[in-house]
C-alpha cells in the first residue's frame, strides 16, 4: 500500500479576510505541479466564510462538485432555479454539465460557516446540469461508515457521474476500524476533518490528508482521538 501524506499545514492558503480558504489541490493563485489532482479528485478546498459574506454568480461546467457544510449555514442559489440552506450534516452535489452559474453565501449575519467543496472529474460530459441535497444524521456514521454519494444513489445516497463513493465517518478514541474500497482499482483520498488516527506508520492529525494507492484489501486504522473522517474513494 503507497501512502502519501498531504499535512494541513502545506496545503495553499489565502486569507482574503471574508473568506480563509486552505487548498490541498492546486486552485486560483495556489500552483504547486506536485498537487494537481488525485485521480478523478481534481479540488479539495476547506473555506471558512465570515458572516453574510459569500461567493457572488460565477459559471461552472464539467465538473461534479460536492459542498460538506461542517458548521454554520450556507445560503445557495442558482441558474436552475434553486434556492436553499445547507446546514450541518447534509451534503450537496451539481453536476454542472453543459453549464451552470450559482452563488454561495454565509446564511448567517454573525456566525462564519465553514465547509468542504469538492470538485470531481466526471465520467461523462455535457450531462443535463442538476442539483440535489441530502441530510444524513451522525448516528448513522457513528462508529461505522455511510456513504453519502456513489455513482448510482444505492444505499439513500446522493449521485454523480462518476464511479466515485464518498463516505464519512465518526469514530471514538482508542477504537480500531478499516475500510474496504468497492474497486481494487480506485485510489482513496482520507481527508481527517477532526481528530488523529493512524494508518500504517503515518499518524494524521485534524485536516492531514492521506492519498493512499495500490491497495491490497483493507485500510486498518487506528483511532487516537475522538475523530471524524472522510474518505473519497475514485479512479485513478
Amino acid at each position: 500500500m503507497k501512502l502519501t501524506v498531504h499535512r494541513a499545514g502545506c496545503r495553499g492558503h489565502v486569507d482574503h479576510g471574508w473568506l480563509n480558504t486552505w487548498h490541498t489541490f492546486s486552485f486560483a493563485s495556489y500552483y504547486n505541479p506536485d498537487r494537481m489532482h488525485f485521480g478523478a479528485l481534481r479540488v479539495l478546498n476547506d473555506d471558512t466564510v465570515q458572516a453574510g459574506m459569500g461567493f457572488g454568480t460565477h459559471p461552472h461546467d464539467n465538473m461534479e462538485i460536492i459542498t460538506i457544510v461542517l458548521e454554520g449555514e450556507l445560503e445557495h442559489r442558482d441558474s436552475m432555479g434553486n434556492g436553499s440552506v445547507i446546514r450541518p450534516g447534509e451534503v450537496q452535489v451539481m453536476s454542472a454539465g453543459t453549464g451552470i452559474q450559482h452563488s454561495e453565501f454565509n446564511h448567517s449575519p454573525k456566525n462564519e460557516v465553514s465547509l468542504l467543496q469538492i470538485w470531481v472529474f466526471p465520467d461523462t460530459k455535457n450531462v443535463e446540469p442538476r442539483y440535489d441535497q441530502a441530510q444524513f444524521l451522525e448516528e448513522e456514521m457513528t462508529g461505522k461508515w455511510r456513504t453519502v454519494v456513489s455513482p448510482d444513489g444505492a444505499g439513500e445516497t446522493l449521485w454523480i457521474h462518476q464511479q466515485a463513493w464518498f463516505s464519512l465517518g465518526v469514530f471514538g478514541a482508542d477504537s480500531i476500524t478499516d475500510f474496504r474500497p468497492r474497486k481494487d482499482s480506485n485510489g482513496v483520498y482520507l481527508f481527517l476533518i477532526s481528530g488523529e488516527i493512524e494508518i500504517g506508520s503515518e499518524t494524521l492529525s485534524q485536516r492531514d490528508g492521506l492519498c493512499i494507492e495500490q491497495i491490497d484489501s483493507t485500510i486498518d486504522m487506528k483511532i487516537m482521538k475522538d475523530s471524524k473522517i472522510l474518505v473519497m474513494e475514485v479512479p485513478l
